[in-house]
C-alpha cells in the first residue's frame, strides 16, 4: 500500500474495471487454496481471542474465510473500489471492511485504538509498495500487534521473477487476468527474500516461523496447469 495519488489511481482503476464474484482476479484463489493452507502455519501463533486484521484485503474473499476462525475479522485496503466489492461479495456481513492507507500512522492508531491489540494477515501487499513506504507500513503494523498480536505474511519470493517474465514472454503474451493487472500500471514487484525479515526485525519484531509455499493462481498454462508463484511465508510478533 502507499499514500501516493499515482498508486491510489491504479488500484481504483483496477478494482473498478474487476469483474464481480470470487477468483475473477490473478491471485484471488479460493481460500481452500490459499488462507486454508496457510492456517495451519499461522494458527499457533495467533492468539485466538484477538480480532484478525486482513491487510490488502482485495475482494474480501480469505477475510470471509478468516471470519469463521476469529472473533472478529476487519479487512482494510486502500481502494475504496476493493472494499466496494468486498461488502458486495458479502451480503451476509460476515466480516467487516473499510477503507485505510496502512502508510499513514493515525489512520492505523485509530483502528488500533478501536480494535485493542489485533493479529495481522498479509498476503502479497509489501512487494506492491515503493521501497519508501514499506518502513512507515511495518512500522504500523508493529503498533496494531502491540504485544500478544502476530503478524502472518506472504510476498513473491525472488524468484517469482523469472516466473512472471515466462508468462509475460509466452506466444500468446500474458494471460488474461494478469493481462488486466498489467494494463492499470500494476506490475510485480521485485523485493529480495531478505527485505521482509530484515524490516519486521528493525521494528522490534521477532521472526518465529518462515518458510516457502506457493501461490496457487486462478489463471492456467496452456497444458492446463495451474499457474504458481512462490512465495515466502513468515510469522513474528513482538520480541521477548
Amino acid at each position: 500500500m502507499s499514500g501516493s495519488s499515482q498508486y491510489l489511481r491504479a488500484w481504483e482503476g483496477f478494482w473498478r474495471d474487476a469483474p464481480a464474484g470470487e477468483g475473477e482476479v490473478f491471485w484471488d484463489s479460493d481460500p481452500s487454496l490459499t488462507a486454508e493452507l496457510h492456517l495451519p502455519l499461522f494458527a499457533g501463533h495467533f492468539d485466538a481471542a484477538l480480532p484478525v486484521v486482513d491487510l490488502g484485503c482485495g475482494n474480501g474473499t480469505q477475510t470471509r474465510f478468516l471470519a469463521g476462525r476469529y472473533p472478529r475479522a476487519i479487512g482494510v485496503d486502500l481502494s475504496a473500489a476493493a472494499v466496494a466489492h468486498a461488502r458486495a461479495d458479502d451480503p451476509s456481513g460476515v466480516a467487516e471492511y473499510r477503507c485505510l492507507d496502512a502508510s499513514d500512522p493515525a489512520s492505523v492508531r485509530a483502528l488500533h485504538g478501536e480494535l485493542g491489540e489485533a493479529n495481522v494477515y498479509l498476503r502479497g501487499v509489501l512487494h506492491q509498495c515503493a521501497s519508501e513506504d514499506r518502513p512507515r507500513i511495518v512500522a504500523n503494523i508493529a503498533t496494531l500487534l502491540g504485544r500478544r498480536g502476530r503478524i502472518f505474511a506472504v510476498e513473491p519470493a525472488e524468484a517469482s521473477r523469472d516466473v512472471f517474465a515466462s508468462l509475460a514472454q509466452g506466444p500468446g503474451g500474458p494471460p488474461g487476468k494478469l493481462r488486466a493487472v498489467l494494463a492499470h500500471g500494476i506490475a510485480p514487484g521485485e523485493m529480495a527474500d531478505s527485505v521482509v525479515p530484515e524490516l519486521l526485525t528493525a521494528y522490534g519484531l521477532r521472526v518465529l516461523g518462515t518458510g516457502r509455499l506457493p501461490l496457487l493462481t486462478t489463471e492456467y498454462r496452456p497444458d492446463g496447469s495451474r499457474i504458481e508463484i512462490p512465495t515466502n511465508w513468515l510469522v513474528a510478533g513482538v520480541a521477548g
